[in-house]
């Protein structure tokens, strides 16, 4: 018997269809010139916000002035970019300079602006007035993990992009005691978590169910469809569209539910990994953050394993920007070209700083410029004019040509030294070339004649 079942040869059985994974497919990645504007628009801003807050928060009384030399050490601590005094008179629309009256040594001084003091003003009152929206976001982002808590150190990380101020352990906490509270951290030793007090289930309502829930009628775990918008010229494999328009169509799971018992590398899970960075995202009043701000999150969420794939694989829902020298990940949905479409009162005031910062190119300060020759031609290239810049992207469509050019424009030039970037470069070259183009044009004439 047993030589016989030798001697029989193998049936084949049937093996299953294989079924193509979107994780297993190659996306390209293809630039979005509005959305990169949306990540460099901000170059600075931290630091400049960082020296204006030192000079506020100092003990002298107004005008808030400090001398210069006391600034020169603060450098590392206000994250600077470059040397404390170039910094400050690349911004003379922002911070004024003077010299003290005799006999009084002729020590610069540096004071804000009332433009800037004014501008300080409407900043607190846009905390003040948002206080209350920005513990709710904090609060839904507490209760995306299953444990309802988060190492303190993370939640200081995503502060900037939460709207929260410095100062919000004791400034905002203390405020919501039946939100939030403070713990010893169970992975880290000396380290504290910051723990949910009260769940919310009326707050556990992720923006994708809101929004189909005011548009029309909608049952929990329904499908439901992101928003896809992708870059001008993105191509994308057919049969990875064909996967992607039934990925779609899968049962939507909130991303305030449990995904553990969901089947490890399935098209579900993936789309659950990409409703909690959707929701998370959305959370932020800038629709944007480092990418590792997002990694690390997704770590202490407990997001299976291979997720940070899901942030590349899914380039319709999210863009990653490779400017500053850092990766910056832009939930696309959240920008129109490269305007926020709901505009949160924090981001609001932030737009008027960073036109306040290159505000000082156009103003007609001449005075100041002719002081600091050398600092004027380095502000001219470290800053564009943002209001030509937004009136170029104004005019940005379908039918404008994608440059080449990848992200060597202005990154080498990111918390370094002060350089000039390469708008200058370039227009000192057209400025060459069309020299050279008259000369040529006054020979031809004298030849002629």
């Amino acid at each position: 018997m047993q030589s016989l079942r030798r001697r029989l040869p193998s049936i084949p059985h049937p093996s299953p269809p294989l079924r193509r994974n979107f994780v297993d497919a190659r996306i390209p990645w293809v630039r979005d010139r509005a959305l990169d504007h949306v990540v460099e628009k901000e170059k600075y801003l931290l630091p400049f916000l960082s020296l204006k807050d030192h000079f506020l928060s100092s003990s002298r009384p107004p005008p808030h002035s400090l001398p210069l030399s006391s600034i020169t050490p603060l450098k590392s601590e206000l994250s600077l970019p470059c040397r404390a005094a170039e910094f400050v008179r690349l911004f003379p629309s922002a911070f004024s300079e003077s010299l003290p009256s005799p006999p009084l040594p002729p020590v610069p001084e540096i004071r804000p602006t009332e433009e800037l003091l004014s501008l300080h003003e409407e900043e607190l009152q846009a905390v003040a007035i948002s206080q209350s929206d920005v513990a709710d976001r904090l609060l839904k982002l507490l209760m995306l993990s299953p444990g309802r808590r988060l190492p303190l150190r993370l939640v200081e990380r995503l502060r900037w992009d939460l709207g929260l101020p410095r100062d919000f352990v004791s400034s905002v906490l203390p405020k919501y005691p039946d939100y939030f509270c403070t713990s010893p951290s169970k992975s880290k030793h000396g380290e504290l978590d910051l723990e949910v007090v009260f769940y919310r289930r009326d707050l556990a309502v992720s923006s994708m169910e809101s929004y189909a829930k005011r548009t029309g009628e909608y049952k929990t775990g329904s499908p439901l469809a992101f928003p896809m918008h992708f870059s001008r010229n993105f191509k994308l494999d057919k049969k990875v569209r064909n996967w992607l328009d039934q990925w779609q169509k899968l049962p939507y799971l909130s991303p305030y539910e449990s995904g553990s018992h969901l089947k490890p590398k399935s098209d579900l899970t993936e789309k659950w990994v990409v409703a909690v960075f959707h929701e998370a995202l959305s959370l932020l009043i800038g629709k944007k953050t480092e990418k590792t701000n997002l990694v690390l999150l997704g770590e202490k969420l407990g997001l299976p394993p291979g997720f940070k794939r899901a942030i590349l694989q899914h380039p319709g829902i999210f863009y990653v920007s490779n400017k500053l020298r850092t990766e910056t990940v832009v939930l696309r949905e959240g920008y129109r070209r490269h305007l926020l479409v709901e505009k949160h009162p924090v981001m609001d005031v932030r737009y008027r700083y960073v036109h306040l910062m290159h505000k000082g190119k156009s103003s007609g300060i001449r005075g100041e410029k002719k002081k600091t020759a050398s600092v004027g031609e380095e502000t001219d290239g470290v800053f564009h004019d943002l209001d030509a810049e937004d009136r170029e992207f104004d005019d940005y469509g379908d039918d404008e040509e994608e440059e080449d050019d990848d992200e060597e424009e202005s990154d080498d030039d990111e918390y370094g030294d002060v350089k000039v970037c390469d708008s200058v470069v370039k227009g000192v070259a057209r400025s060459h070339s069309v020299g050279r183009e008259m000369n040529v044009r006054q020979r031809r004439v004298k030849f002629a004649s």
